[in-house]
Protein backbone atom coordinates (compact mmCIF):
# COMPACT_ATOMS: atom_id res chain seq x y z
CA UNK A 1 0.00 0.00 0.00
CA UNK A 2 1.38 3.34 -0.74
CA UNK A 3 0.38 5.73 1.13
CA UNK A 4 -0.14 9.29 -0.54
CA UNK A 5 1.71 12.00 0.20
CA UNK A 6 -1.10 14.64 -0.09
CA UNK A 7 -3.14 15.50 3.49
CA UNK A 8 -6.67 15.58 3.06
CA UNK A 9 -6.97 19.05 4.24
CA UNK A 10 -4.36 21.15 2.12
CA UNK A 11 -4.79 24.48 1.21
CA UNK A 12 -4.22 25.01 -2.42
CA UNK A 13 -2.87 28.92 -3.48
CA UNK A 14 -5.95 31.01 -4.89
CA UNK A 15 -5.36 33.57 -7.46
CA UNK A 16 -5.12 37.06 -6.59
CA UNK A 17 -8.89 38.38 -5.42
CA UNK A 18 -9.92 41.74 -7.99
CA UNK A 19 -9.19 44.76 -5.94
CA UNK A 20 -13.03 46.01 -6.71
CA UNK A 21 -14.00 42.48 -5.37
CA UNK A 22 -12.70 43.25 -2.16
CA UNK A 23 -14.37 46.78 -1.63
CA UNK A 24 -17.20 45.06 -2.71
CA UNK A 25 -17.49 42.72 -0.06
CA UNK A 26 -16.44 44.99 2.61
CA UNK A 27 -19.00 47.45 1.51
CA UNK A 28 -21.89 44.36 1.50
CA UNK A 29 -20.39 43.52 4.87
CA UNK A 30 -20.28 47.01 6.42
CA UNK A 31 -24.40 47.53 5.26
CA UNK A 32 -25.19 44.17 6.63
CA UNK A 33 -23.90 45.18 9.67
CA UNK A 34 -25.56 48.51 10.00
CA UNK A 35 -28.96 46.99 9.43
CA UNK A 36 -28.34 44.42 11.51
CA UNK A 37 -27.69 46.96 14.49
CA UNK A 38 -30.35 49.33 13.04
CA UNK A 39 -33.17 46.41 14.10
CA UNK A 40 -31.66 45.69 17.39
CA UNK A 41 -32.12 49.26 18.11
CA UNK A 42 -35.64 49.63 16.96
CA UNK A 43 -36.37 46.99 19.26
CA UNK A 44 -34.36 48.14 22.49
CA UNK A 45 -35.68 51.70 22.12
CA UNK A 46 -39.15 50.58 21.65
CA UNK A 47 -38.37 48.85 25.43
CA UNK A 48 -36.72 51.69 26.48
CA UNK A 49 -39.78 53.82 25.74
CA UNK A 50 -41.74 51.53 28.13
CA UNK A 51 -39.66 51.50 30.64
CA UNK A 52 -39.13 54.87 30.44
CA UNK A 53 -42.86 55.69 30.43
CA UNK A 54 -43.34 53.02 33.76
CA UNK A 55 -40.60 55.35 35.28
CA UNK A 56 -42.86 58.10 34.69
CA UNK A 57 -45.63 56.33 36.72
CA UNK A 58 -43.87 54.88 39.04
CA UNK A 59 -42.84 58.33 39.99
CA UNK A 60 -46.03 60.16 40.10
CA UNK A 61 -47.95 57.51 41.81
CA UNK A 62 -45.16 57.68 44.88
CA UNK A 63 -45.25 61.40 44.78
CA UNK A 64 -48.98 61.48 45.02
CA UNK A 65 -48.59 59.37 47.86
CA UNK A 66 -46.06 60.69 49.74
CA UNK A 67 -48.27 64.09 49.26
CA UNK A 68 -51.16 61.67 50.99
CA UNK A 69 -49.27 60.87 53.90
CA UNK A 70 -47.75 63.91 54.39
CA UNK A 71 -50.95 65.57 54.73
CA UNK A 72 -52.24 63.06 56.72
CA UNK A 73 -49.48 63.20 59.02
CA UNK A 74 -49.68 66.77 59.38
CA UNK A 75 -53.16 66.65 60.27
CA UNK A 76 -52.36 64.09 62.71
CA UNK A 77 -49.89 66.06 64.17
CA UNK A 78 -52.34 69.42 64.68
CA UNK A 79 -54.32 66.73 65.82
CA UNK A 80 -52.37 65.41 68.47
CA UNK A 81 -50.83 68.89 69.30
CA UNK A 82 -54.37 69.65 70.33
CA UNK A 83 -55.38 66.70 72.25
CA UNK A 84 -51.64 67.11 73.70
CA UNK A 85 -52.15 70.87 74.59
CA UNK A 86 -55.93 70.99 75.80
CA UNK A 87 -54.53 68.03 78.32
CA UNK A 88 -51.89 69.85 79.42
CA UNK A 89 -53.78 72.85 80.04
CA UNK A 90 -56.11 70.98 82.16
CA UNK A 91 -53.35 69.54 84.26
CA UNK A 92 -52.29 72.94 85.00
CA UNK A 93 -55.76 74.32 86.08
CA UNK A 94 -55.41 71.02 88.49
CA UNK A 95 -52.18 70.84 89.92
CA UNK A 96 -51.61 74.66 89.88
CA UNK A 97 -54.26 75.39 91.62
CA UNK A 98 -52.41 73.17 94.66
CA UNK A 99 -49.81 75.83 94.31
CA UNK A 100 -51.71 78.86 95.18
CA UNK A 101 -52.45 79.44 98.75
CA UNK A 102 -55.80 77.90 99.71
CA UNK A 103 -58.27 79.75 101.54
CA UNK A 104 -59.46 78.10 104.11
CA UNK A 105 -62.83 78.23 105.40
CA UNK A 106 -63.29 79.47 109.46
CA UNK A 107 -64.62 76.25 111.22
CA UNK A 108 -68.66 77.06 111.89
CA UNK A 109 -69.00 78.25 115.49
CA UNK A 110 -71.79 76.28 117.52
Amino acid sequence: MALSRRSYAAYSKMDKEDPQEIIHRRAQFLIYKLLEQADSRSKQSCLRIRISKLKVKIGNRLRKLRKRIMSGVSAARVGIHGHVMSQMKTWKRVFGRGRQTLVTIPPLIK
